[in-house]
């Protein structure tokens, strides 16, 4: 059982914590995202795929549907995001010391161990061998 309940912190965590930043694109649109895609030569209409990532794969994470999908979603949005804001960064240090996209390391890593792991028995159970 405490495997059941690690994995439902891993969900709840990565899930939930990612969800606000797809709920802040839903609030507020997503036209950096088709700035930057344009700026690198990508049809702006992809710019659509981050509520995927960051609404869509959160919310099938959190509940333990599909869960696997779901954090496979959050790990190619990450690669994505990585791929068109963060290659300048991707050996850096920040100010603070750390690593400088820690936070997007934490989410493409906390996606990527959901999609291996699944949801557990602690989740809604829908999906198969895709929970």
């Amino acid at each position: 059982m405490q495997e059941d309940f690690g994995k439902l912190v891993l969900r709840l965590t990565v899930g939930g914590l990612l969800l606000f930043h797809g709920v802040h694109k839903l609030l507020t649109g997503i036209q950096p995202i088709k700035d930057m895609l344009t700026a690198h030569g990508v049809p702006d209409a992809l710019s659509y795929g981050v509520y995927l990532g960051e609404v869509v794969g959160p919310i099938l994470v959190i509940l333990g549907i599909f869960s696997r999908v779901g954090g496979v979603l959050i790990v190619v949005n990450l690669i994505v995001a990585v791929a068109l804001a963060g290659m300048g960064s991707l050996m850096a240090i920040s100010n603070g010391g750390g690593y400088a996209l820690e936070l997007e390391a934490l989410y493409l890593f906390g996606g990527l161990s959901v999609a291996l792991l699944g949801a557990g028995r602690l989740g809604a159970g829908i999906g198969g061998r895709w929970n």
